[in-house]
């Protein structure tokens, strides 16, 4: 389908056009028009679907028309003085990122304006913030943290809104947000059309959608599987290997455009420092850092200035980097999806991408999984000369007897606990894992 095909205005078709964006991706097609008929919605689709459009395009196209008549018989007016739109996005990256779409979007658009609203910031940024907050900037783009803090403070008036929508819902979850998205929503009119997008559907998100949403179409676009140009592959090794492995990758020079991605900073760091001793040009990308660094080191990788950033998962989701030749997995991903956002990095808009995953024998399980999702086997390359034997592959084992979890979540929290030492009798050990699931 053709955006043209839709019923957008012509200001937003006008941006598209400049743009260069004709046809609707599958998410945008199925979204966009109930979005426009005033529904409440979940999509459940990953990174790169193209769903950061398919809920700006609807809602910049109402607001710019300064009202909407929905087939229920709802009229709405949208004031020019007031927050009109609400948009909840877990970390700064996003929420940035979301902003440059929106300017590109709105670029016709006379009279509807943006504030991305997140921590990290000097003063300066503050005080741009509480203008913008009072002014009555249409969109707000904020973070669940800095946007407490400012309603705390009594800077923010959402009586108005029309709009609320929480981007990467799972991951805000995951991140401890779901009491501040809570608290956000109690100063939301109750009339407010509500949009979620999330990667998953876990239990945490049914939960949260039947509180937030009221009678929701739901669209899912199937989770896909990576880019047939990936080349994957893997080192089964121990975890003392991993740094030489990645010396030997790196020993020959001219790799450029890499991400290396670590679930720990503490590891990101290290990681960032051994490649700076061998003369690797790379940065580091984690929490520890405040926006401005991360903003500089951002600019500095896709500016070409590095050739190698690691990172923590924030670069794993939404962020749109099309360049990127090799992704390089540090540690296993726990959860398939994980691994997926992660070396969809690599091999956009056409290219080929090389994604390698350092599999140790304590993640022997979730590199089974992975495999599992994706219906082959990743191709292993033995270690490198000098570095010994690494681990036999596991087809089964003590993990997967025990293991009787049926989700993400559950998995997740049975393999966290189940390293732990516990003295506890059999029946406690059960009584304890049935309550952590169902809380």
């Amino acid at each position: 389908m053709y955006f043209d095909e839709l019923n957008l205005n012509d200001h937003i078709l006008d941006a598209l056009y400049d743009m260069h964006f004709d046809e609707c991706t599958p998410v945008q097609e199925q979204c966009i028009p109930h979005i426009l008929d005033g529904k409440d919605m979940i999509g459940i689709a990953q990174t790169g679907t193209g769903k950061t459009a398919a809920y700006l395009l609807p809602v910049l196209s109402m607001l710019d028309d300064g009202y909407a008549v929905f087939p229920d018989g709802r009229q709405v007016k949208f004031p020019n003085d007031a927050v009109n739109c609400l948009i909840m996005a877990p970390t700064r990256e996003l929420a940035q990122q979301i902003d440059q779409a929106m300017q590109g979007f709105s670029y016709y658009l006379n009279d509807v304006g943006s504030a991305a609203i997140y921590g990290g910031n000097d003063g300066g940024r503050y005080a741009q913030e509480l203008r913008s907050l009072n002014m009555g900037a249409e969109v707000i783009i904020a973070t669940p943290g800095r946007l407490i803090s400012h309603i705390q403070m009594g800077n923010a008036d959402f009586s108005k809104v029309s709009f609320f929508i929480l981007d990467e819902a799972d991951r805000m979850l995951d991140m401890g947000f779901s009491e501040d998205i809570l608290s956000i929503a109690k100063h939301i009119p109750p009339s407010c059309q509500t949009i979620m997008f999330s990667a998953t559907m876990p239990l945490k998100i049914e939960e949260l959608a039947k509180t937030l949403l009221k009678n929701p179409v739901e669209v899912k676009i199937a989770v896909s599987k990576p880019a047939e140009k990936i080349q994957q592959s893997a080192y089964l090794c121990y975890e003392p290997q991993k740094l030489a492995i990645l010396r030997n990758i790196f020993k020959t020079g001219g790799l450029q455009r890499v991400i290396i991605f670590s679930g720990k900073k503490t590891k990101v760091k290290d990681i960032y420092h051994d490649l700076l001793r061998i003369g690797v040009s790379c940065g580091q990308m984690h929490s520890d850092l405040s926006q401005t660094e991360r903003d500089e080191m951002m600019f500095r990788f896709k500016s070409g200035q590095i050739d190698v950033l690691v990172a923590t998962d924030i670069l794993a989701r939404g962020i749109d980097i099309d360049d990127i030749a090799m992704v390089i997995n540090y540690d296993v991903p726990h959860d398939a999806e994980d691994y997926v956002h992660r070396i969809g990095r690599t091999a956009r808009a056409q290219r080929d991408g090389i994604a390698i995953t350092f599999v140790s024998d304590q993640d022997m399980y979730y590199y089974r999984t992975i495999e599992q999702f994706l219906h082959h086997e990743i191709t292993r390359i033995p270690l490198p000369d000098g570095l010994g034997e690494g681990p036999a592959y596991q087809t089964g084992g003590r993990e997967k007897k025990k293991g009787k979890s049926r989700g993400r979540y559950n998995r997740k929290r049975y393999h966290g606990n189940r390293n732990k030492k516990n003295k506890s009798s059999q029946r406690d050990v059960k009584k304890e894992r049935s309550n952590k699931i169902k809380s």
